[in-house]
């Protein structure tokens, strides 16, 4: 599910649990300048990026799609992929309505998710 929704900002998934505190065991080195990691895509609207803690090596399974550009983010979060497809149904989750914690009022569910190598677009 898609467990927080910042308009504008972010849509952020891949908590298992739901919750938004859960994650895989195995934690991912960031791949981002302030980690020493040259990674050159830039937080823009689609692009996909994984979620952390403050811990610049925290990440596991939770990853965030910028609804909007955010490039405060570049060279802190490690961007790995953009949206080529579908933008519309980020722009209809991120219109879905929140609670104060931006956890939306109905989850919306990721039934199909595809991978595209960079040849292929």
């Amino acid at each position: 599910i898609f467990h927080r929704i910042i308009r504008g900002f972010m849509i952020q998934g891949g908590d298992p649990t739901g919750t938004g505190r859960g994650g895989a065991e195995t934690k991912i080195k960031g791949e981002f300048a302030s980690n020493g990691v040259n990674n050159r895509l830039s937080h823009r609207r689609g692009v996909v990026s994984m979620a952390r803690t403050q811990i610049p090596d925290s990440a596991s399974s939770q990853f965030f799609i910028c609804h909007g550009d955010s490039l405060f983010l570049d060279g802190e979060y490690a961007a790995f992929g953009r949206v080529v497809h579908g933008m519309d149904v980020v722009d209809y989750i991120a219109d879905l309505e929140t609670d104060r914690s931006d956890f939306p009022d109905i989850p919306p569910v990721m039934e199909k998710v595809f991978f595209v190598v960079k040849e292929d677009v």
